[in-house]
């Protein structure tokens, strides 16, 4: 099957995560490759990790963490498997620079730098027009 990006459609990207709404912080795939994707979300005021001016540091750290989530879910997509459920294993740095405001919208890339047995090693970098936000190394693991 042949995709063409970005994938904007919200109820279709949320079929990628084990997160649903109102808990999903994702709402666009971007960009995707074996070892890299792009992810994005628009911050509205009605969202669960956001205050009506900004998001929350800890619902940056959280679409972080379904970005890779997203990469696994459309991995499996493409195979045409059902996805497994995953979990953030650790947190090894996370810098936040600055807060993304309700109205802008977070672009996220998660670039896959080792998977083995079900865990998967990434850095993460996160841009509001092209400014980077917030950084973060962590470890995702897959349910078994």
């Amino acid at each position: 099957m042949k995709y063409t990006f970005p994938i904007t459609d919200k109820k279709f990207v949320e079929t990628l995560i084990p997160q649903k709404y109102p808990f999903a912080m994702v709402d666009g795939l971007i960009a995707y490759s074996p070892t890299e994707i792009t992810a994005s979300l628009a911050v509205c005021p009605e969202n669960i990790l956001a205050t009506h001016k900004e998001f929350s540091a800890s619902g940056l750290i959280e679409h972080m963490a379904q970005t890779v989530a997203l990469h696994t879910g459309f991995e499996y997509h493409i195979a045409e498997k059902q996805a497994p459920t995953g979990y953030i294993g650790s947190i090894k740095t996370v810098e936040v620079t600055k807060l993304p405001k309700t109205g802008e919208t977070i672009e996220t890339t998660a670039e896959i730098l080792q998977e083995f047995m079900g865990v998967t090693l990434v850095n993460i970098t996160s841009k509001v027009n092209n400014e980077i936000i917030a950084k973060a190394q962590m470890k995702t693991v897959l349910a078994k």
